[in-house]
């Protein structure tokens, strides 16, 4: 794949019938690897062994029903208590980032409700911060406190 804006790390990657796979240590099981799923790799392993944060703190990729709508949210980060803490949501670096990213993500936050919101594409990434219901104020630096909010 391609250089991204995050540490160089490592990834388990295997290749089977022309098409290549990456080994996801949260899910446990190997995924097809597309730009998205390469830009979310790298938000995993910046999570865990950059910002070592437990991996039993992380969900990816799982079901969520908003308005009788099935949806699949990137990554949804827990803190200490167990609580929704922080929603990411991984494009592919050739995707823009842009108002509509964010509406994207505000929208699964009605369900979850968590203070802080992280968008990237892999080569650009913005925080935001939940300031009272549905207005986020962008942030300079990944929050040090999420885990116990």
């Amino acid at each position: 794949m391609f250089p991204l804006n995050f540490p160089e790390y490592t990834f388990p990657i295997k290749k089977m019938d022309e098409r290549e796979f990456i080994f996801d240590s949260i899910r446990r099981k190997w995924i097809i690897l597309t730009p998205e799923e390469w830009v979310r790799q790298h938000v995993i392993a910046y999570l865990v062994q950059t910002e070592k944060l437990p991996a039993s703190l992380i969900a990816v990729e799982r079901l969520l029903k908003y308005n009788q709508l099935a949806k699949r949210f990137d990554v949804l980060l827990y803190n200490t208590l167990g609580k929704p803490s922080m929603l990411i949501e991984c494009k592919a670096p050739s995707v823009k980032l842009s108002g509509e990213t964010l509406f994207q993500i505000a929208t699964y936050n009605m369900v979850f409700k968590v203070p802080y919101l992280y968008i990237t594409n892999g080569l650009q990434h913005h925080l935001y911060a939940n300031v009272e219901s549905e207005k986020y104020m962008p942030l300079a630096a990944f929050p040090k406190d999420f885990l116990h909010h």
